[in-house]
């Protein structure tokens, strides 16, 4: 009897920590997104930037 309460014991850990840990992960996806969102907005406000100044030059 002892056995069965201790692997399900084994088992609610796992999932505990699996729990954990899947938060964790998740939580440095999100940290690259937003890293990445940022990484973009500045390349596009960088694009728009030198696509003013080419047309001023231009004009």
């Amino acid at each position: 009897m002892k056995f069965c309460d201790s692997s399900q014991n084994w088992s609610e850990r796992k999932k505990f920590f699996q729990s954990r840990k899947l938060n964790f992960l998740i939580s440095i996806k999100e940290s690259y997104e937003r890293k990445l969102a940022a990484i973009t907005a500045s390349i596009t406000k960088l694009e728009e930037q030198m696509n003013v100044n080419n047309s001023s030059i231009e004009g």
